[in-house]
């Protein structure tokens, strides 16, 4: 079982369920590399579990499940499982490769959940809950056990329920506010009366797992701290189904800013917040909003007179954590053309990236030729670099070699386009409704995907001035799967091409995947 540390403070344990809820979030699919990735460092910032998916929804998810729970080193690698013992023995067979593995298992309590989703009376749905934890606990000695829409479940059923769960080998007990419904107040009241009415619940570790459908996610999962609860379940930038989840980020510096009201710490080292941020929002194609809590570009920005005067006086006016705390540097302009290898190295661990020799050499050849084309390349211009370079080394098929649009007031807009299609170069020449449209009616020539449908294209400047980077994001859907590719130009529509051709490549790894139903919690 998972305990909490023993010492001054209690130890609350951070639960990051951003590869298995935060991936359910419509459009944030991830490749196996990204997850890979996302993975290994939500083991180095010192993350207590890793959900790392649903093993049984797919064979792309087993296989993650299984290569993150090989690949962990400190933290205990959790997988999700219904209540089924088909869905805990492939759950148990991706973690049990891992050095401190966990089984997740869940059924819904509530009224709605029992009546229209499951079909079940109480009594069925205990004996459900028996069966399915003992036979999980007779395979793996940490079992966390949930039950899905807890906030909306009769208090005597809710109790009824984790007793069993308890009695039949679960040793943490998440709670879950699967529909965002619940109030702070209410969030503490329901841990504190359970802690109270189950025998045996005080041997537990009690989690809270907060949805954002009203704004108060973190909220209430610090407030469920407060009444007894030592385990948070959470995702980088808050990512998740509808609303998301609550932001890793936001509890992680809450506890630790006001410390003072709330003497609780967690593991978690929050240098490494904003690039983990930075990592998931690429690999998910979810830009940070700017006035995201402590990860967003806004988050240290001053504009106000009065705010800036009172910064440039002590920072403390105005600022009530440092830049630093979260990973974020202070300075922004440091590089040009004339700038070398071991200054862009410097600078990129500054932002936390650890290259090697090979991958800086590559990295290096295109900030020439950014530096090139910009006068001035600032930090924001680096992190785009890197994001590119990440989400086009994996799985790609389809690259962008070369393309020429003709545009303006006369039409028609046309794009002369050369894609590598696994390793053969084609061309074709294609007109539109602009420049973008032509260019993606050409990539369509070239690999008909009649299927998919274009749902969201974004457009961001990076930075400041008519040479900035734009930041494209582009989601496609074919048949129910979805993919978001990204890319960043100081040429808006090859940015836009290259994202196109970048979701392209997702999608093809993503038709190989499948998920069942009921997969919430």
């Amino acid at each position: 079982m998972t305990s909490t540390t023993p010492s001054k403070q209690d130890r609350v344990l951070i639960f990051d369920t951003t590869l298995r809820d935060g991936e359910q979030s419509p459009g944030a699919s991830m490749t196996h590399e990204e997850k890979l990735a996302i993975a290994e460092l939500l083991d180095e910032m010192g993350v207590d579990i890793i959900e790392a998916g649903f093993p049984i929804a797919s064979e792309g998810d087993f296989e993650a499940v299984s290569d993150i729970a090989r690949l962990a080193k400190r933290s205990v690698i959790c997988g999700l499982a219904r209540a089924s013992i088909g869905d805990i023995d492939r759950c148990w067979e991706a973690v049990r490769h891992a050095k401190r593995p966990r089984i997740h298992t869940f059924i819904g309590t509530s009224p709605l959940h029992r009546e229209h989703q499951l079909s079940m009376s109480k009594e069925q749905v205990l004996e459900k809950i028996a069966a399915t934890v003992s036979h999980a606990r007779n395979l793996c000695e940490d079992i966390q056990w949930s039950p899905m829409d807890a906030t909306r479940t009769e208090e005597d059923f809710l109790c009824q329920s984790i007793e069993t769960a308890v009695k039949a080998g679960a040793t943490t007990i998440n709670i879950p506010d699967t529909v965002g419904y619940t109030a702070p107040g209410e969030s503490a009241q329901i841990i504190r009366m359970l802690l109270e009415r189950v025998p045996g619940l005080d041997k537990c570790v009690i989690a809270t797992h907060c949805h954002n459908d009203l704004g108060m996610a973190t909220a209430n999962a610090l407030a469920a701290v407060e009444a007894g609860a030592r385990q948070i379940e959470c995702t980088i930038n808050g990512l998740g189904e509808r609303a998301g989840n609550t932001a890793l980020e936001e509890v992680v510096m809450a506890l630790r800013v006001r410390n003072d009201i709330m003497p609780y710490n967690t593991g978690v080292d929050s240098t490494r917040l904003m690039q983990a941020s930075r990592m998931v929002a690429s690999a998910a194609g979810f830009p940070v909003q700017f006035n995201k809590a402590i990860v967003g570009k806004n988050a240290f920005a001053h504009e106000s007179g009065i705010h800036q005067d009172g910064m440039l006086k002590h920072a403390g006016t105005f600022e009530i954590m440092r830049p630093a705390d979260v990973g974020l540097n202070a300075t922004a302009l440091v590089l040009g053309k004339h700038s070398g290898r071991h200054a862009l190295k410097n600078k990129l661990k500054e932002l936390g990236y650890e290259l090697g020799d090979n991958q800086l050499s590559d990295v290096f050849v295109r900030f020439k030729a950014l530096a090139d084309r910009k006068k001035e390349v600032y930090d924001e211009d680096l992190v785009a670099l890197m994001e590119v370079e990440a989400s086009s080394a994996a799985n790609e098929r389809i690259r962008v070699k070369s393309l020429r649009v003709v545009c303006g007031t006369e039409g028609p807009q046309t794009a002369d386009l050369v894609l590598e299609i696994d390793g053969t170069d084609h061309e074709t020449h294609a007109t539109g409704d602009g420049p973008v449209d032509a260019a993606f009616n050409a990539v369509k020539a070239l690999v008909p995907h009649t299927g998919a449908t274009l749902q969201l294209y974004q457009v961001h400047a990076v930075t400041e001035g008519t040479d900035a980077q734009a930041t494209v994001t582009v989601r496609l859907e074919e048949d129910g799967k979805i993919a978001s590719g990204q890319s960043a130009d100081t040429d808006t529509v090859v940015a836009s091409t290259k994202a196109y051709v970048n979701a392209l490549n997702k999608l093809i790894v993503r038709r190989k995947k499948s998920a069942p139903q009921a997969m919430s919690a």
